[in-house]
């Protein structure tokens, strides 16, 4: 990710319909799979911290730890969070096997060239019966200005996420597309009226737009509680588990 946009993902992330809407989406699949406790959990691909600080709001007795690439990333995370923050990368986790209970990873298994390799490192950090929560952008044909700015290197469909996340040992429980109903608004930004001077779609927008999109985000996740797929969407959402020894 460009170095700038840091800096953006660090003044919106906290107000912005899109993570506003995945880190509730995490957080309840993570309190819904792991037991009760002071859990171990980390952040893959922390950024600048905004999933650690909303955790850590939601479930105070969950011990968190963020691990990013970027050293800026890293700076600004340890200054939003009170959270163990670790500079490495996703493809060789610098911790111990099966160190965690949960491995969240929000947008960060489209910005390595070896998806696989991230997802195995998952596994091997995870303890039996561990949960991994990955996130990614949806479909090759939605590439755009967005992706560029990013530096995504892949867009996921579901059945590529679950394959990746199947050959990584790890059994899917849980695989959907998610912000499905506000897909047509993004091709319409991201194909048709792009923007005159594009960077990311990374920002706080106007009051009303980011209720509208906020307010589909919300029926979509009531009814992913009620165990419902969405058939189509701008990300892949999956969660899996790693399985006891035999």
């Amino acid at each position: 990710m460009q170095l700038d946009e840091y800096r953006k993902l660090a003044e919106v992330e906290d107000r912005m319909w899109y993570f506003r809407a995945l880190n509730r989406r995490v957080s309840r699949w993570l309190a819904r799979g792991l037991p009760a406790g002071p859990v171990r959990i980390l952040d893959a691909g922390c950024g600048t911290g905004g999933l650690i600080k909303h955790l850590r709001q939601a479930r105070p007795d969950w011990r968190l730890t963020g691990l990013d690439f970027s050293a800026r990333a890293c700076e600004l995370a340890r200054l939003r969070t009170e959270a163990e923050i670790v500079q490495g990368s996703i493809t060789a986790l610098p911790f111990a096997d099966e160190s965690f209970d949960a491995v969240v990873s929000a947008d960060v298994v489209c910005q390595v060239e070896d998806g696989a390799r991230a997802l195995q490192e998952f596994a091997r950090v995870l303890r039996p019966g561990g949960l991994a929560l990955v996130n990614v952008p949806a479909f090759r044909w939605l590439w755009s200005y967005h992706d560029d700015t990013c530096e995504t290197k892949h867009r996921y469909t579901r059945p590529e996420l679950t394959a990746l996340m199947q050959g990584a040992g790890l059994r899917v429980t849980f695989a959907s597309y998610a912000n499905g109903l506000s897909l047509p608004l993004v091709v319409l930004r991201r194909k048709l009226f792009r923007p005159a001077n594009p960077t990311s779609d990374v920002r706080l927008y106007p009051a009303p737009v980011e209720a509208i999109f906020g307010g589909m985000a919300w029926l979509e996740y009531k009814w992913m509680n009620l165990g419902g797929r969405v058939p189509a969407g701008s990300s892949v959402f999956a969660v899996a588990s790693k399985p006891h020894r035999a």
